[in-house]
C-alpha cells in the first residue's frame, strides 16, 4: 500500500469514528486528540484543493506562488498524518520511554559481537532523536563482547519508534577469526519493554524484596556499606530486575524499579493478548521468540526485513543509526495492519451475532439464555451477551457497563435483529 493509500484509509478510518460506525476501542481523550487532528487535516486539505483549483487559471508568477502553498501545505498534511499513525499506535496504560535488551543468541562469539553492534546501533539512533540512554545493566565475555545489555531509552515516542525492534535479529558477514573468509551466521534477541504508568500496576511495598551487593558479583542484603548494585524480586511473579551500573544504591534503585514495572507490565500485556486471542500479540517481545524479522547482510550491505519484505542496499548506514525511514515503514505497516483489523471485525459483526451464556458460545438463539445489554458480572447473574465476543478483545467477553456512543448504537442494533 502507497503512502498516499494509507494515508486516505486513516481519513475513512477517523471519519468512522467521528460517526461513531465502528466500536471505540480507545479513551475518550485518545479520540477526542484524534479527531481534532483529523478535523485540521481537513482543513489543510480543502486550502490545497482550493490552491490547486485557483493556479489553473492563474499566470505563470501566480501559478508558481500557488505550487509553492501547495507543497507547504502537502508537508503539514503528511506530519500531520505521521502524528495520527503514532497516537494510533500507542499503547493504552504505558508511557514513551522504553528498556531494550539485547541478548546474543546462536553463533558464540560472533553472536556476542553482534549484540555489541546493535546497541551502538540504537544508541547512535537515539542520539540522532535527542533521547536520553542510561545504562540498566551489561555483562561481557572476556573479549568485551555483550553477553546481556539492558538500557533505558527516555524520549519522545521512544517506544512508538522502536517498540517493533522486538525480536530475533539475523547477522550474516565473515567475522574476524575466520582464515578462509566463510561466512557465518549469528542471531541476537531484541527485548522492547514499554514504560508502565503506575496507575496500571498494583504493587505492594510488601510483595518486594530488595537485594544489595557489589557490582562483583551478589551478595546478601546490604552484603558490604559499598555495595551499590541492587536487585529487586516481585515475591508473587518471582519477576526480578537488577541494575548495577548506576553510580550509587539509589540510582540502581529507581532504575531497577522501572525495570520491573515494565516486566510486569509486559506480563500483564501477555496474559491478556492470550486470553482474548487478539493480534496484540505479535507486538509483544519476549525473549522466546523464534521468528527472525531481519537479516543483515554485510558482504552485500544489505539489511531485509522479513515483515516488510523490503531491503535496503545501506546496512554501513543503517549500523551508524540510520534507522528513521525503516522504522517510518514499520509504523505505517502497524497502523495499516490496525485498522484492517478492526474493518475485519466490523465486517465479522455485521455478518452474524453469538450468544455467550456461562462462557459458551450459542449459535441457536433458542437454547440461548435472554438477551441483556449492560455489565452483567458473572458471578451475579450468570450470562451476558456479545457480538463476536471473540473479535472485541477491548470487551474482554462482556460488555461494558458505560454502553459509550458507539456501542449504544451497536446495542439497539443487536435488539431489533431477527434471529433465525
Amino acid at each position: 500500500m502507497s503512502n498516499k493509500e494509507l494515508e486516505t484509509k486513516i481519513i475513512d478510518y477517523l471519519k468512522k469514528l467521528e460517526k461513531n460506525e465502528i466500536p471505540s476501542q480507545i479513551s475518550s481523550k485518545k479520540k477526542n486528540l484524534l479527531l481534532a487532528d483529523k478535523k485540521e487535516y481537513e482543513k489543510l486539505d480543502q486550502e490545497q484543493k482550493d490552491y490547486q483549483e485557483l493556479s489553473q487559471e492563474a499566470n505563470q508568477e501566480e501559478q508558481n506562488l500557488f505550487l509553492t502553498e501547495i507543497k507547504e501545505l502537502e508537508e503539514k498534511k503528511e506530519q500531520l498524518i505521521n502524528k495520527i499513525k503514532e497516537q494510533l499506535m500507542e499503547e493504552e496504560g504505558t508511557k514513551q520511554n522504553i528498556v531494550l535488551e539485547i541478548r546474543p543468541g546462536t553463533g558464540g562469539t560472533e553472536a556476542g559481537l553482534f549484540a555489541r553492534d546493535l546497541y551502538r546501533m540504537y544508541y547512535k539512533f537515539a542520539e540522532s532523536k535527542g533521547w536520553k540512554i542510561e545504562m540498566v545493566e551489561s555483562k561481557v565475555d572476556n573479549e568485551g563482547n555483550f553477553t546481556f545489555v539492558s538500557f533505558l531509552v527516555k524520549g519522545k515516542e521512544a517506544f512508538n519508534w522502536l517498540r517493533n525492534e522486538a525480536g530475533v535479529h539475523r547477522v550474516q558477514r565473515v567475522p574476524q577469526t575466520e582464515n578462509k573468509g566463510r561466512i557465518h551466521t549469528s542471531t541476537a534477541s531484541v527485548v522492547v519493554l514499554p514504560e508502565a504508568q503506575d496507575v496500571a500496576l498494583n504493587i505492594r511495598p510488601q510483595d518486594l524484596k530488595i537485594d544489595t551487593y557489589s557490582s562483583g558479583g551478589p551478595g546478601g542484603q546490604h552484603a558490604n556499606k559499598t555495595a551499590s548494585a541492587v536487585r529487586i524480586t516481585h515475591i508473587p511473579t518471582k519477576i526480578v530486575a537488577t541494575s548495577q551500573d548506576g553510580r550509587d544504591q539509589r540510582v540502581n534503585k529507581e532504575r531497577a524499579l522501572f525495570v520491573l514495572k515494565t516486566r510486569l507490565l509486559e506480563k500483564l500485556q501477555t496474559e491478556k493478548a492470550k486470553e482474548v486471542g487478539s493480534l496484540r500479540s505479535s507486538m509483544i517481545g519476549t525473549a522466546e521468540r523464534s521468528e527472525k524479522i531481519r537479516t543483515y547482510n554485510y558482504p552485500q550491505n544489505r539489511i531485509t526485513d522479513h515483515r516488510l519484505g523490503i531491503s535496503w542496499n545501506k546496512l554501513n548506514f543503517i549500523m551508524e543509526g540510520d534507522l528513521e525511514e525503516l522504522c517510518q515503514k514499520l509504523i505505517d505497516y502497524e497502523v495499516e495492519k490496525k485498522i484492517n483489523l478492526i474493518e475485519k471485525k466490523i465486517r465479522e459483526f455485521q455478518e452474524g451475532v453469538d450468544y455467550v451464556f456461562a462462557g459458551e458460545t450459542h449459535k441457536d438463539s433458542e437454547k440461548a439464555p435472554p438477551i441483556i445489554i449492560g455489565d452483567k458480572e458473572e458471578k451475579n447473574s450468570g450470562y451476558f451477551v456479545g457480538y463476536t465476543l471473540r473479535s472485541f478483545d477491548i470487551l474482554s467477553l462482556r460488555l461494558k457497563k458505560a454502553l459509550r456512543e458507539t456501542l449504544a448504537k451497536q446495542a439497539e442494533m443487536l435488539l431489533s435483529l431477527d434471529f433465525q
